[in-house]
């Protein structure tokens, strides 16, 4: 199918690794001009010797002065912003009871504010262009219970916030969903990590948690994203998509 995705803008944070950067690589497959964005220069410039033809900017996104500044360089190289993919995100702390208030107020700001401040930034470019984009990718622990608490709230924060942006903004030609994968395996991951030090046990997990019998791969995820910012997608509005092989407990 051609998404007609062809010289599209395309800005995506934390694209250096796992999801953001197979997200990258089928941009770069259907013809975009791609530019990833994370902290770590040495990580973008390995993530650009894999993709190809990408532009790679270093920006600490949990850094309100540093987003304004990212928005800032992409329109100064690229003119317009046609897709947003918020995909930077991290967990931390365990048990909320457990947690310091600091682990809430630093996941909040990587897993929610970035995406809501870049999410404004872009807006206002997109407006001016009368089209534009957003995807933001949450998780099936931003819609129901499980995982580490300050990751869940952020998570479910923003697939609220997708859904108050996206009735906002579509008067103007602007689509905003969200992506919520489950539990999904690469290389810098939790669950490889969680894989290699307990194979019995993650070989348990699959089979009681999750229907499709394996881990979920970044390309699966990717694949979504590629759909939803093609207009192929143009009825989708305020979504929040599952991609978890039945893994999540909602009947919607």
């Amino acid at each position: 199918m051609d998404l007609q995705l062809k010289g599209k803008n395309v800005l995506i944070t934390g694209g250096s690794k796992g999801i953001g950067k197979a997200i990258a690589k089928v941009f770069v497959e259907e013809g975009a001009n791609v530019a990833i964005t994370a902290r770590g220069m040495e990580v973008l410039e390995k993530a650009k010797t894999e993709l190809g033809d990408v532009s790679i900017f270093q920006a600490d996104i949990t850094n309100a002065v540093e987003r304004e500044k990212l928005i800032q360089t992409f329109m100064e190289q690229y003119g317009t912003i046609d897709i947003l993919i918020n995909n930077a995100g991290g967990s931390n702390g365990g048990k909320a009871t457990e947690t310091a208030m600091d682990c809430f107020y630093e996941a909040m700001e990587l897993n929610y504010f970035s995406a809501v401040h870049l999410s404004k930034l872009a807006v206002e470019q997109m407006k001016t262009q009368g089209s534009g984009v957003i995807i933001n990718i949450t998780s099936v622990y931003g819609r129901e219970s499980g995982g580490k608490v300050t990751y869940n709230n952020a998570k479910s924060a923003l697939i609220s916030f997708t859904k108050a942006l996206a009735d906002e903004v579509i008067s103007f030609g602007i689509r905003v969903n969200s992506i919520a994968p489950g539990s999904i395996l690469h290389e810098t991951g939790n669950w490889l990590r969680r894989l290699k030090a307990d194979p019995e046990g993650m070989k348990e997990f699959v089979k009681k948690e999750i229907p499709g019998g394996r881990f979920g791969t970044p390309e699966e995820v990717a694949n979504v994203a590629a759909f939803l910012a093609s207009d192929k997608a143009s009825w989708m509005v305020g979504a929040s998509i599952t991609v978890d092989g039945g893994q999540s407990k909602m009947n919607f």
